[in-house]
């Protein structure tokens, strides 16, 4: 006689492989992958965005103080150039004025950022802090 592997159980039939505790260990892997993976807070900008959907109704004694920057860096507040040193007193004159106006940058797309970060900080320094951006032509 032989002596070997039995491949029959003692009932005659074949053994069948229990895959129970297999399948209990994937699920505590798979648990303590969950568990133990870090969540990335995706990184960008808040946007407001309008409440109603309607336009607005613009009230004439409330205009913006319109900063344009042109494609060669230069600064054009109220139709007239304006040299980068004068640009937080002239904001702050057309403030007094209309305290209630905003401040809107509209920047040339080849224009350089430093020029819109050294006016949005004159427009901060001059004490009005509803800065927006807009796109430039």
């Amino acid at each position: 006689m032989r002596k070997g592997f039995r491949r029959h159980g003692e009932d005659g039939g074949e053994e069948k492989i229990n895959l129970t505790p297999m399948l209990d260990v994937v699920f505590i892997m798979l648990i303590f992958f969950i568990v133990t993976a870090t969540f990335v807070k995706e990184v960008g900008l808040d946007v407001n965005q309008p409440e109603d959907d309607k336009p607005k109704t613009v009230d004439p004694d409330k205009k913006s103080i319109v900063v344009r920057i042109t494609s060669r860096d230069r600064i054009i507040i109220a139709q007239r150039d304006v040299d980068i040193r004068s640009v937080r007193a002239n904001i702050e004159r057309l403030h007094a004025e209309n305290p209630e106006a905003p401040v809107i940058i509209q920047p040339h797309p080849e224009s350089t950022t430093e020029k819109m970060i050294h006016v949005m900080d004159s427009a901060r320094q001059a004490g009005v802090y509803n800065v927006s951006l807009a796109a430039g032509n």
